[in-house]
């Protein structure tokens, strides 16, 4: 049993690891390549902001959606588990 709960600790936190990498380092990535475009063609950093700003939103609800499907899973979990006991009566 502590095997299956050092196990389940280990995913958790390599799953927030790869959320907060997504949540930093992608929209980093985006906004390095808004920089360069901007710079090449010689305009403010409209580029730089929108794609800045579309990579942390498309990020964020991925986020929110992929946790929204972990505790829906989990309760649809504990609801079969909950019925496979009977009734209290």
């Amino acid at each position: 049993m502590q095997q299956a709960e050092a196990r389940e600790l280990k995913q958790g936190f390599g799953d927030a690891f790869a959320a907060a990498f997504e949540l930093a380092v992608t929209p980093a990535i985006f906004g390095v390549l808004g920089w360069l475009l901007d710079r090449t063609l010689g305009t403010t950093p409209v580029f730089t902001i929108a794609l800045v700003l579309v990579t942390v939103s498309y990020a964020a609800w991925k986020v929110a959606r992929d946790y929204r499907v972990k505790l829906d899973r989990e309760a649809a979990e504990r609801r079969e588990a909950w019925q496979a006991r009977g009734p209290l009566v």
